[in-house]
C-alpha cells in the first residue's frame, strides 16, 4: 500500500501535535462546512464514517489539550464549543443514523464514547482512564 502525501501530512502533524494544533484540529473536526468536508462532524452529518485514523488524531489532540490547559480555571469559547459537539452532537448524529438504517463502523460508538470521556477529563481537569 503506498502512501500519499495527505497521509504523510497527518502523520507529521500527529507527531508533532503541541497545544495549538491540538486545539484547532479539535474546532476544526466541528465545522460543517464544504471547506471541511472531511470534519468528522460533517462527515456524521452526511452518514458517513470518520476517515482512517480520525479518531485517533481526536482522542490524541484530546489528551494534548488537557495537557496544555492543566489547572486553568477557563476555557476559550469555541473551544468549549468544539469539545461539546464533539461528546454530545457526535452521539446524537450516530443514533439518528442508525435509526436511519447506516451502518456506522462497529467501535465507532465506543469511540465517540472515549470522546466524550476525553472531553469531560478537560472540563473537570481530572483526567479518566479512557476504556
Amino acid at each position: 500500500m503506498t502512501e500519499s502525501r495527505d497521509d504523510r501530512e497527518n502523520l507529521h502533524q500527529i507527531l508533532t501535535m503541541n497545544y495549538e494544533i491540538a486545539r484547532k484540529l479539535l474546532v476544526d473536526q466541528t465545522i460543517i462546512t464544504e471547506e471541511y468536508p472531511d470534519a468528522l462532524l460533517m462527515r456524521m452529518q452526511k452518514g458517513k464514517p470518520p476517515v482512517p485514523g480520525q479518531i485517533t488524531s481526536i482522542l490524541l489532540a484530546l489528551k494534548v489539550v488537557f495537557e496544555g490547559l492543566k489547572e486553568d480555571t477557563t476555557l476559550e469559547r469555541d473551544l468549549a464549543y468544539a469539545l461539546y459537539q464533539l461528546s454530545v452532537k457526535t452521539q446524537h448524529l450516530f443514533a439518528a443514523g442508525r435509526k436511519a438504517g447506516i451502518d456506522w463502523p462497529p467501535l465507532l460508538k465506543e469511540d465517540l464514547v472515549r470522546i466524550a470521556q476525553a472531553a469531560e477529563s478537560i472540563f473537570s481537569d481530572d483526567w479518566h482512564t479512557l476504556h
